[in-house]
């Protein structure tokens, strides 16, 4: 059973279509899923692709394709106009259940002010830059609120002739635990407007009625589009930047689900990582590390002990310290330059320590009170709860006052929210946490319950 739905342009979304289904036979996983797929590009002379080219192919692929689950929703948002509404569309997908999968195509603009990467959408100008094109960081913020290993991202990009460098330099990062399959292709000549040949690979072998696993489609779809010089990735295991040809100071092993051509590269040459982009430098001296102190009162359901953001242990503070440029753009209201330059430590701290390293749990942590800086709860509470996570992966035990304090700031941070859809998605962490660590005083996960009754919403619980 499939219902359609669709809402046009007077939307702010674009063209956008809701697919429901129940019960493909073709479905090769339980549960739900979600596919969002976006495509945007410009209209008129600064067209790169034609990126909503694709949708109509897209469109007559069963759902449960797209996800590989049983029950699917798939949010099509086709030539949208404005940023603010696609971070909605973008949010409201994020805080769903089950498996996540976005499909973007589009092209790729960088941002001279700030160095950081643009989607172009319908409206976008190369003036009107920052103001009518999706900053990048805002589609991985919202990723990494989900847990890990429940995101795939499929990438048919283009990108400018400044943003390209950027790209080939690993600028596009897509989080920890997120499965990136792609294609990002340099500018084109002028006049010439590139199509989504890749993702429309996955489409036509889609539409045979075969469900290849992803890293096959890849490997299909890598050998029938261009350009030779364009990057292609196929990352089953969390991925920070694309690999490329070109050379760099650091290597690591080709991941088990690389691919390129016509063979999975599993014992081959090493993969070079490119240099990621040297942190934002902040010109302050390097004072002792602020402790980000709380300015909300304690809820009556769970204490919540100051914000205390440790220092990442095993090496020196840098000579330029972020932490009070940080704190200093927080409190002044400029809530996204704060949380970009967090952002590009916090992959920093991923590239040179990997993932669960005390640094990069020290960056989450960061990041989470710049989020309750921020009023934004939500954001908040999956990031204080992805702490409480990295911490216990890190053998803390439940009982340890950083892993305690983190689950209770996450709880205090999800009390304070007012949406029941949002509440509940995030309740469901929440309650596995609580289960593990309860914290010291009693009544917690009673506590989760009545919140969930008072906003209407069924409880984890039961």
């Amino acid at each position: 059973m499939r219902e359609r739905s669709a809402a046009h342009q007077d939307s702010g979304y674009g063209a956008l279509v809701v697919i429901n289904t129940q019960g493909d036979n073709e479905a090769r996983s339980a549960g739900p899923g979600t596919a969002l797929l976006l495509a945007a590009a410009p209209v008129g002379k600064g067209c790169l692709i034609d990126a909503a080219a694709v949708l109509p192919a897209l469109a007559a692929v069963p759902p449960s394709a797209l996800t590989g689950t049983a029950a699917a929703t798939v949010v099509e948002l086709a030539d949208p106009l404005d940023p603010q509404t696609v971070l909605t569309r973008i949010r409201t997908a994020a805080a769903l259940p089950g498996q996540l999968h976005v499909y973007v195509t589009g092209q790729l603009h960088l941002d001279h002010r700030q160095h950081l990467l643009h989607l172009a959408l319908a409206r976008t100008t190369p003036s009107t830059l920052r103001y009518t094109a999706l900053p990048w960081h805002w589609l991985t913020g919202e990723l990494a609120l989900r847990p890990p290993h429940t995101t795939t991202v499929v990438l048919d990009l283009v990108a400018d002739a400044d943003a390209w460098p950027h790209v080939r330099g690993g600028g596009v990062g897509l989080g920890h635990g997120v499965r990136v399959f792609g294609r990002v292709s340099p500018p084109p000549s002028r006049r010439t407007v590139l199509t989504p040949d890749y993702l429309r690979t996955y489409a036509d072998i889609w539409r045979t009625g075969a469900r290849p696993h992803l890293a096959r489609l890849h490997e299909a779809a890598a050998d029938r589009s261009g350009p030779a010089e364009a990057l292609f990735v196929a990352m089953d295991t969390p991925v920070r930047a694309f690999p490329t040809a070109q050379s760099g100071p650091a290597t690591a092993p080709a991941p088990r689900s690389v691919v390129r051509g016509t063979a999975p590269v599993a014992s081959a040459a090493p993969v070079v990582v490119p240099q990621h982009p040297a942190p934002m430098p902040v010109p302050v001296p390097a004072p002792p590390l602020p402790a980000f102190a709380p300015t909300a009162t304690v809820p009556v359901a769970v204490p919540v002990p100051p914000a205390r953001v440790t220092a990442p242990p095993a090496e020196p503070v840098p000579a330029e310290d972020p932490h009070p440029a940080l704190l200093a753009a927080a409190r002044a209201g400029r809530h996204a330059e704060a949380a970009a330059l967090a952002a590009r430590w916090e992959e920093e701290a991923l590239r040179v320590h990997g993932p669960g390293s005390a640094q990069a749990v020290h960056w989450l942590e960061v990041r989470a009170d710049l989020a309750r800086l921020a009023h934004d709860p939500g954001r908040s509470c999956a990031l204080w709860s992805e702490v409480a996570q990295g911490r216990l992966a890190r053998g803390e035990a439940p009982t340890d006052e950083d892993v305690e304090a983190a689950v209770d700031r996450a709880h205090h941070q999800w009390e304070q929210l007012g949406d029941p859809h949002r509440a509940h998605a995030l309740a469901v962490v929440l309650t596995a946490l609580r289960q593990q660590v309860p914290g010291r005083r009693p009544g917690a996960l009673e506590a989760i319950h009545r919140r969930l009754e008072a906003l209407g919403t069924p409880s984890p619980l039961g």
